[in-house]
């Protein structure tokens, strides 16, 4: 860490690297457009200063905490979740004393790009030298120049999307599209999972919230579906562009209306088999690829995840504490029932995302390349570094090309490693379109061309910004 290479990621082959540092650099200062992510709108609207380097880097980033977690630090001492909140200074000894865990990881490089272009620290974090950066990152943190608006203007983020309760009543994004002296694109995003899984916690409570917005009975399925409706219409009038869907699987069912209103019924009931409420949350996705048809909202879907793989840390900690791991999907038979319904309807935009490398090339682009409203998701999650931002593109590229993709995708809470995400796929979507060139499969000027087209063309149409 004695400095950030400034050929980080292009390819080591000096011709190849040449025409790659020409790619990056065309974009490297080119506007983030980040159309799905997690940063709270609160953050903006309040611009408080953050409060000390572990919230910063550590307590809510679960990519940092699962590594420390799997070399037996509890995740009590990092303050995650529910955990009562720990000494900050405490748990950045522990993460500057295990950084050698982080080496070639993702997060290693995202954390060593932030503290070096942002903070100035060029060493390598250890545990002596820990208290050391804690107290230049602290006073740092105390400027101006490190509260929430200043870094994204710094950033230069043109727009950033939220993920939102559907009963949300946006109205910090109201405040922030109100406020003279912010002048950011800060978009809301609607996410309904929980009211269209009867297995999701609190799915009554949340179904009786939703009825009785617009004083229908809860057991009235045609009444639930209005309020839907109308909750993703307040959303657009808030600047919503897209509603995302987490999955574990993307099955889609269209269901005849009387069964569907009797399943239901159970569901409010909370009589549901596992099979009926498969059926159910099938149909559920359906309707709303049905409802993105007649409202615009761009259709994304995060497929493939199974969520709280650990029940004692579900129980001790909650939710997004690091313990979600990928499985195995199908999208080409279970979105069969949409596409057959939707996939050609004019301005549906249906962006499919995954972690199971397998679909890329096998489904994903297949789709992609034959229904116009199917866009290919960005590398997630696990996916979103660099070598798989390689695999990606060579598993896609030859079957649709390079503008049936969606740009990248930062899906970050850390708000600081936004730059740094965007920036790695730059480089590394650079590196692989200089191999192209190189390899006689396009001209410069056509590499040009597509470089610019990935950062700024192809995610402004594909989320219809």
């Amino acid at each position: 860490m004695d400095h950030l290479d400034p050929d980080r990621l292009l390819p080591v082959d000096p011709a190849t690297r040449d025409i790659a540092r020409v790619l990056y650099e065309r974009v490297a200062d080119m506007p983030i457009l980040s159309p799905h992510g997690h940063v709270p709108p609160g953050l903006l609207l309040e611009d408080a200063p953050f409060a000390d380097p572990a919230e910063l880097f550590i307590t809510a980033d679960h990519y940092v905490t699962r590594m420390l977690h799997a070399a037996g630090v509890d995740l009590s001492e990092l303050g995650v979740g529910t955990a009562p909140a720990a000494d900050p200074r405490a748990a950045w000894r522990i993460l500057c004393g295990n950084w050698h865990l982080y080496y070639a990881t993702a997060s290693g490089y995202w954390l060593t790009h932030i503290l070096g272009t942002l903070f100035g620290v060029t060493e390598e974090p250890s545990a002596a030298n820990a208290d050391d950066i804690y107290d230049r990152i602290a006073r740092q943190l105390t400027s101006p120049q490190f509260r929430p608006r200043a870094l994204f203007d710094r950033f230069d983020i043109e727009v950033l999307a939220t993920t939102d309760d559907p009963m949300d009543d946006l109205a910090a994004h109201a405040a922030l599209a109100a406020d003279p002296a912010f002048g950011g694109r800060v978009l809301p995003t609607f996410r309904p999972d929980a009211y269209l899984d009867p297995t999701a916690p609190a799915f009554r409570s949340n179904i009786e919230r939703l009825t009785s917005s617009i004083g229908v009975a809860i057991d009235d399925f045609a009444g639930y579906l209005r309020a839907i409706e109308q909750r993703r219409a307040h959303f657009i009038e808030h600047g919503a562009v897209s509603a995302d869907h987490g999955v574990r699987e993307p099955l889609t069912l269209d269901l005849d209306p009387v069964d569907a209103s009797a399943l239901y019924r159970r569901a409010v009931a909370g009589t549901l088999t596992a099979q009926e409420a498969r059926a159910f949350t099938g149909h559920m996705l359906y309707q709303m690829a049905r409802m993105s048809v007649a409202d615009g909202l761009v259709m994304t879907v995060h497929a493939g995840v199974h969520r709280n793989h650990s029940r004692a840390t579900f129980d001790r900690f909650g939710p997004d504490t690091g313990h979600d791991i990928p499985v195995p999907i199908d999208y080409t038979g279970n979105l069969q029932p949409l596409l057959e319904d939707f996939g050609l309807a004019k301005d549906f935009h249906l962006v499919l995302f995954g972690i199971d490398e397998t679909i890329y090339s096998r489904e994903v682009a297949p789709l992609a390349g034959f229904y116009p409203s199917v866009y290919i998701g960005a590398p997630w999650w696990f996916l979103d570094a660099p070598d798989a931002v390689q695999r990606f593109r060579a598993a896609v590229t030859e079957t649709a090309g390079f503008y049936r993709g969606a740009g990248f995708i930062d899906d970050t809470r850390a708000f600081l490693s936004i730059p740094a995400r965007h920036d790695m796929a730059r480089r590394s979507d650079a590196a692989f379109l200089a191999r192209l060139v190189r390899e006689g499969r396009f001209t410069l000027r056509q590499a040009e061309r597509v470089a610019s087209d990935l950062v700024d063309a192809v995610p402004r149409k594909a989320f219809k910004l």
